[in-house]
């Protein structure tokens, strides 16, 4: 039976995407295609109030394209929707128009509310939100989406003429802008923030942005750390980091910009009032926190499209980390038994010595997650399948975490057998200092575990721990013969001994 497939276009004032995407069984969906033309159709639109006859005719050619990528995909429905460009031109709708004739696509002129709306749905999507506020941002090259939300509820919703294209246009038009341009824009921004915001800016306790100037903050960021993650969805930029980007950026010629590691030389142009924006938002709010959000519009395009057409249940719950790592493990064909009761007693080792050794919520989380996935590399191949989980975590949609911590996850997975971390091991080198103790420690935790479950039963429950400065006393019982459990244990427990400095003592009790 043939699952349905469904694409989304986004047309903008800077660039065109369109994605498509196919349905499964489960209600889940997963991206068959995702095209980008960066077309410029909003150039010029804020002198003359048009679209220009060639930004149209690079629409369109970038539009048939697509439209040829998409039939090829067989798709049963295509939503198309328009933004800030086409929505300000007067001859907005000549060119929906156009498009239909020479294309056969229809495209829905969206408003800046819906638009914000959308940036929301994929927001709620991909975020773990429950308890606090947040403000979600969403920059086109035309406007400026923001929505505050308590959790995933909204609260209020602007839509704001300060995109990166429309900025640069009207304040940084000079290939060498100057100084005074710069506190132009600034003031601009600042005047304009307030101008929603009178009473002050909303407290919240982290942004979450989304379009093209925010993904590049995140790629140029990684690139100056010489990071190289599988994605930049959920990575997390400080407002430190971008204070320090931007100044970089403003000394550099267009020429320069262009060879930017991690920015698009298309970009090159706009980034500048882009990264203004962005910066200005966060001072604004004070806050020192920015979520990347890769997916945007398009993807709220996509969930509104699906739940049009009937693809997906009308209602769903939201989805929560453990249920999203146990969806992944599903589709893997884990061993459930078995990875269920390596989590259990791996928090029941974490215990004992998270307080000594200030290890936390994020890291038990992280550890809970790597326990369960630990074997998902059977997936492809008994042998090395360590190192299979690992690129499965690496590169898995694991929902309410950040790259830097699936990074971990995998880490801790890759480390449950053969040999310990080392200096030659490529992917735990890359790591920080502090994360590459992280792994050590949650990997001994998890390598230890495993080891208690060696014969696969499920017997062993850990009744009680001692701790001392130099030594963990474990004392655990189990119906049955608990030889096999000894042996692994006590064969895996030299990452824990050599991470955490403690000599490990294993001590079966009668159940």
């Amino acid at each position: 039976m043939k699952h349905p497939r469904l694409a989304a276009i986004d047309i903008g004032t800077n660039s065109i995407r369109s994605i498509v995407v196919e349905v499964e069984r489960s209600g889940k969906f997963r991206v068959l295609d995702d095209e980008k033309a960066t077309v410029r159709l909003g150039e010029g639109l804020h002198e003359t109030g048009l679209l220009s006859a060639p930004a149209t005719q690079r629409a369109i050619t970038a539009l048939l394209r697509q439209k040829k990528i998409i039939d090829g995909y067989g798709v049963d429905k295509i939503e198309a929707v328009a933004t800030s460009a086409v929505r300000k031109a007067t001859n907005g709708k000549a060119f929906v128009e156009a498009v239909k004739a020479q294309t056969g696509i229809s495209i829905d002129i969206i408003s800046g509310e819906e638009e914000a709306e959308l940036a929301a749905l994929s927001s709620f999507n991909n975020f773990d939100m429950e308890g606090n506020r947040y403000l979600l941002v969403d920059i086109g090259g035309g406007s400026l989406e923001l929505v505050t939300t308590v959790g995933r509820h909204v609260e209020e919703i602007f839509s704001l003429e300060l995109g990166a294209v429309y900025l640069t246009e009207t304040f940084l038009k000079a290939e060498t802008p100057t100084i005074a341009a710069y506190d132009r824009l600034r003031r601009h921004i600042r005047k304009t923030l307030k101008s929603i915001f009178p009473d002050g800016a909303p407290a919240v306790s982290a942004v979450i942005g989304s379009g093209g100037t925010v993904t590049s903050i995140a790629s140029m960021v990684l690139a100056g750390r010489k990071k190289s993650y599988a994605s930049a969805h959920g990575y997390e930029v400080l407002r430190s980091d971008i204070v320090h980007l931007l100044a970089m950026l403003m000394r550099k010629s267009l020429k320069e910009l262009r060879a930017v590691p991690g920015l698009s030389p298309d970009r090159a142009d706009i980034i500048v009032a882009g990264v203004t924006v962005i910066d200005e938002l966060l001072e604004f709010c004070d806050s020192n926190l920015l979520r990347v959000n890769e997916r945007g519009i398009r993807e709220g395009l996509i969930l509104r499209g699906l739940k049009k057409h009937g693809m997906l249940p009308l209602e769903s719950s939201p989805r929560t980390w453990r249920e999203s790592v146990i969806s992944f493990a599903e589709s893997c064909h884990f061993d459930r038994n078995h990875a269920l009761q390596v989590a259990k007693l791996s928090m029941e080792i974490f215990r004992s010595v998270a307080r000594p050794y200030s290890l936390g919520e994020k890291e038990r989380r992280i550890l809970e997650a790597a326990a369960i996935l630990h074997d998902v590399g059977y997936f492809i191949n008994y042998s090395s399948h360590h190192k299979h989980s690992y690129h499965l975590i690496r590169h898995g949609d694991l929902f309410g975490f950040t790259p830097r911590e699936r990074e971990l996850i995998a880490n801790v997975a890759r480390y449950h057998r053969k040999s310990m971390p080392k200096k030659k091991h490529e992917t735990y080198m890359r790591l920080t200092a502090p994360d590459r103790l992280i792994v050590s420690r949650l990997g001994g935790i998890l390598r230890l575990a495993d080891g208690l479950d060696r014969s696969r039963t499920g017997m062993v429950s850990i009744a009680e721990s001692t701790f001392s400065p130099s030594r963990l006393t474990l004392r655990f019982s189990g119906n049955g013969d608990l030889s096999v459990e000894i042996y692994g244990a006590t064969y895996k427990s030299d990452l824990f001994e050599t991470a955490f400095g403690l000599k490990l003592l294993l001590e079966p009790v009668s159940g």
